[in-house]
């Protein structure tokens, strides 16, 4: 009996070989870069200024005028003032137009 067990035991861990791989690339190919960007996101947005031009995720162009701890208030060009969530700031595009 126990010889019985211990044959079948190499089989059924290859069995959940495949499923572990599945998840060790998704790991590593969707979670891993997504955690990633999102704490480069929360460095960009915390490294922030007065007077940083930057782009929001709806589009909006603009010169940060004022800031406070979860808000900031942007300049648009023709001289009108937005309040927008620190989290609408766009990191690609805004690093774009800085560049």
């Amino acid at each position: 009996m126990l010889n019985f067990i211990l044959l079948q035991l190499p089989s059924n861990i290859m069995s959940f070989l495949p499923m572990i791989l599945i998840v060790v690339v998704f790991y590593f190919f969707m979670i891993r870069p997504q955690m990633k960007k999102a704490k480069d996101h929360k460095k960009f947005v915390a490294d922030l200024k007065k007077g940083d031009k930057i782009i929001t995720t709806a589009g909006i162009h603009g010169k940060i005028a004022d800031m406070n701890e979860t808000t900031f208030l942007i300049e648009t060009e023709g001289g009108g003032k937005i309040r927008f969530d620190r989290s609408a700031v766009s990191l690609d595009a805004s690093k774009a137009l800085n560049a």
